[in-house]
């Protein structure tokens, strides 16, 4: 990896890009994929399938798509509203208007639904990591690509903090395919900028963007974002200069 341009080894090579079926492996506490048995673990979201024209593409059904539809409607409602580590599946299930049946069918717990919501905004900011332009992007410096990650990072955490709360809070935050991208662009930056243990001044660096972390000072302490990222980007200078 060049420390000229922060550009080298591609994150997926350590964390498979976030999807509900593929980069939220919790080792089977919330993650996709099957079982020993071939049963699917929980935490995968399970679309209910038509299996249409005979050799044709296998489809939602129409009844299963607009249930799932109004299931994450509701919940990012009630994620919203309240602290989302307090709403309950029966709670969602109550204001979809759907059996919680149904509701299990799909996702196992909160955390699952509050995952398949988050994925495709943080799919988007990996998309712009691996090919967007530069300083986000490759061909910056590592200062330089590590403080845009910061900027991004922080604009999502202020958009969809209530979301980030409900799937990956605590431990939990550390098994998902989301902190495993996160981690290894972050090592890659930091080893192209020399730093002597990248693997392990990694976690460090991410630590600040932990969602209770950027909840404690936005909404407790009430610090300005610009001062949060003004603070993120010294740190940014700091570990890779």
């Amino acid at each position: 990896m060049s420390s000229t341009t922060g550009d080298g080894a591609d994150p997926r090579a350590g964390a498979r890009v976030v999807g509900v079926s593929a980069g939220r492996s919790r080792n089977g506490a919330n993650g996709g994929g099957n079982g020993a048995a071939g049963v699917p673990l929980p935490g995968r979201e399970l679309p209910v399938l038509d299996p249409g024209p005979r050799g044709g593409p296998v489809r939602e059904r129409a009844d299963a798509a607009r249930n799932r539809a109004r299931v994450l409607r509701a919940a990012e409602e009630l994620f919203t509203a309240r602290d989302p580590r307090e709403v309950t599946m029966e709670d969602i299930a109550r204001a979809a208007g759907v059996g919680r049946a149904t509701l299990y069918r799909r996702y196992p717990d909160p955390a699952s639904i509050a995952t398949a919501l988050l994925d495709e905004h943080e799919r988007s900011l990996q998309e712009h990591i691996l090919q967007g332009p530069p300083p986000l992007g490759p061909g910056a410096a590592p200062a330089e690509r590590l403080t845009a990650f910061y900027t991004a990072m922080i604009d999502l955490l202020e958009r969809h903090l209530h979301l980030v709360l409900g799937a990956e809070t605590g431990a939990t935050r550390f098994g998902t395919g989301a902190y495993g991208f996160w981690r290894a662009h972050v090592r890659a930056l930091l080893a192209g900028a020399g730093v002597p243990d990248a693997d392990v001044v990694a976690d460090t660096a991410l630590a600040p963007l932990a969602p209770e972390v950027y909840r404690f000072q936005r909404h407790t302490l009430g610090l300005p974002q610009a001062r949060i990222m003004r603070s993120l980007a010294w740190t940014a200078d700091r570990l890779t200069g």
